[in-house]
């Protein structure tokens, strides 16, 4: 069941910048068909009325202390109207078990200036601790941002099981991976730090070498309940640190070397920041142990205020439907080797 040549490949691929597609197993990777999405208008009366497209599903046996590593790509363009684009992946499993991921951003219409092609990956672990079938479908979820239905364009993509058989945490056999909280936590001038999202202590065994940190942040620029001005921007600097540790409780060895800053227009809203270092080396030096821990550290610099989105609560299961679920938003998680 193992499929180390996918492990291999999305590693060096995440080395790069960000997963690319590989061969794989037909129940274990797809690719989206072009299609046009339809994003409905705005209700006159208020609230949202979001349209969910099923663009594809994978699944894979999987034994009760496996692990494996899940990839979503999706490009658009092509929009008559401003509207929202969500690349979700919804999965479920033996026993009722369930792990939803979704990541968005505007996308503009295709007469304006900047923002008319968006690429989104979402991209996390899944893990059900029971033996079964995991079953994960890709969704587009879009409405327009005004009260006119749009239409946009999934120009190509794909989801797959880029590896099977991730190293689990060796004190609690889980896997290392945690996703902010339900909500908007805010970065302004009184409070010009948040560090999210995190990974709290994790243990390795002994044989890993490598760790390979990501970290996907959803930034919102003039978050709920707060006066913003719709013409400017918000400045915020990214910077992902990843520390190991001794067995005195010191630091061995820190790195903070993947930074980006980005100035983020109003009309964007939300924006996704990806951040990944393939390459932090395990150290064996005198008193360090494969003890680790990791943050993004985003700071907030000027303009509008911002926040980081958490869990995106009670989305529809369907266009108009009454049953919902919860899908993590910003989140972190480790591919060792």
């Amino acid at each position: 069941m193992k499929i180390r040549t996918l492990a291999a490949a999305a590693v060096l691929a995440l080395a790069a910048g960000l997963p690319h597609p590989v061969a794989a197993q037909s129940a274990t990777f797809v690719s989206f068909a072009p299609r046009t999405i339809l994003a409905p208008g705005l209700p006159v009366g208020g609230g949202v009325d979001q349209n969910v497209t099923p663009v594809g599903t994978i699944s894979l046996d999987m034994t009760a202390s496996q692990t494996a590593y899940v990839v979503a790509k999706m490009r658009v363009n092509n929009a008559t109207i401003r509207s929202l684009f969500d690349n979700e992946v919804v999965c479920s499993g033996p026993g009722g078990w369930s792990k939803n991921m979704v990541i968005g951003q505007n996308v503009y219409d295709r007469t304006s200036g900047s923002n008319q092609d968006v690429t989104l990956y979402t991209r996390f672990l899944v893990h059900p601790g029971v033996a079964g079938t995991v079953t994960c479908t890709a969704n587009v979820r879009g409405n327009s941002l005004s009260n006119t239905d749009a239409t946009y364009d999934l120009v190509s993509g794909y989801l797959q099981f880029a590896d099977t058989s991730v190293v689990n945490d060796a004190l609690d056999g889980e896997p290392v991976q945690d996703s902010v909280s339900a909500g908007v936590h805010g970065i302004n001038a009184a409070n010009p730090v948040v560090r999210l999202p995190a990974l709290d202590y994790f243990t390795m065994p002994s044989s890993v070498t490598n760790l390979n940190v990501v970290a996907d942040a959803e930034l919102m620029v003039c978050y709920p309940s707060t006066p913003c001005d719709k013409y400017d921007t918000t400045l915020v600097k990214f910077t992902l640190f990843i520390n190991q540790w001794k067995s005195d409780g010191t630091l061995c060895r820190t790195d903070s070397s993947v930074q980006v800053t980005h100035d983020v227009p109003y009309w964007v809203h939300h924006k996704y920041v990806p951040l990944n270092k393939a390459d932090f080396a395990v150290s064996d030096a005198p008193g360090c142990i494969p003890r680790f821990n990791a943050y993004v550290k985003a700071e907030w610099l000027g303009g509008q205020t911002a926040g980081i989105q958490g869990t995106a609560l009670d989305l529809p299961d369907t266009r108009g439907s009454s049953s919902t679920h919860d899908s993590d938003m910003s989140h972190a998680f480790v591919l060792p080797s």
